[in-house]
């Protein structure tokens, strides 16, 4: 014998779809987006690195282990 499926009747069906966000949903990307905007219009105070990176030297350490 078919069961009948409850329907929530708590909303009005008016056909809109409700989406909450929380506050961090917007307010990171926001601040994201601000920060690379401030980068993006004030490079002067950008210099070129000297000499090589503890990072570029992991790096490559890590690339002939990786295409073996």
């Amino acid at each position: 014998m078919p069961v009948p499926a409850h329907t929530r009747t708590s909303r009005p069906s008016t056909g809109a779809v409700e989406i909450r966000l929380p506050w961090w949903a917007v307010a990171l990307p926001s601040v994201a987006f601000a920060a690379l905007l401030l980068l993006i219009l004030s490079p002067g105070q950008a210099h070129a690195a000297t000499g090589a990176s503890a990072l570029g030297q992991l790096v490559e350490h890590i690339f002939p282990l990786l295409t073996r």
